[in-house]
């Protein structure tokens, strides 16, 4: 099982999150339902792929009965987007500004060498944007770990 294909983020806005990630971020999506009124948003990028679901739906997806006391945004977990360079990370920050995002770190020089900022979506759940100089990427644009 040595695999994550999907992350899922329970957001409170579904038409708010639709606008930010596509028209925002410029993600490619597919909507199930109306536009207006979306069951769930996949976001059709390389690798792993996110989606973006109501989130007392998830709740009761998760435990019908008794569905647990979930907040959107959690604290405990960050997404990531690592980029070819510096520029492109000030790039990315900036398309997030223009897209309403909260800038929590302004794009800096970090501990580990590398060039890393933060941002908030609209559902408060922070993404990382980060580049590293000896960093490689596989044909699919994912970091290659070593």
């Amino acid at each position: 099982m040595n695999r994550l294909n999907l992350v899922t983020l329970g957001v409170k806005d579904m038409v708010e999150s639709l606008h930010f990630y596509r028209e925002g971020l410029g993600f490619e999506v597919l909507v199930y339902g109306e536009e207006s009124n979306p069951e769930v948003i996949f976001f059709n990028n390389r690798g792993t792929k996110i989606s973006l679901f109501p989130l007392e739906q998830l709740a009761a997806d998760i435990n019908e009965q008794e569905p647990p006391a979930l907040k959107s945004g959690g604290s405990a977990i960050s997404l990531a987007y690592n980029g070819k360079s510096k520029q492109e990370v000030d790039e990315v920050f900036a398309m997030a500004a223009r897209a309403g995002a909260t800038i929590v770190k302004q794009p800096q020089t970090v501990f580990w060498g590398g060039y890393s900022g933060y941002f908030q979506d609209p559902n408060g759940f922070y993404w990382e944007v980060a580049y590293g100089e000896n960093w490689e990427f596989d044909e699919q644009d994912m970091l290659i770990m070593k």
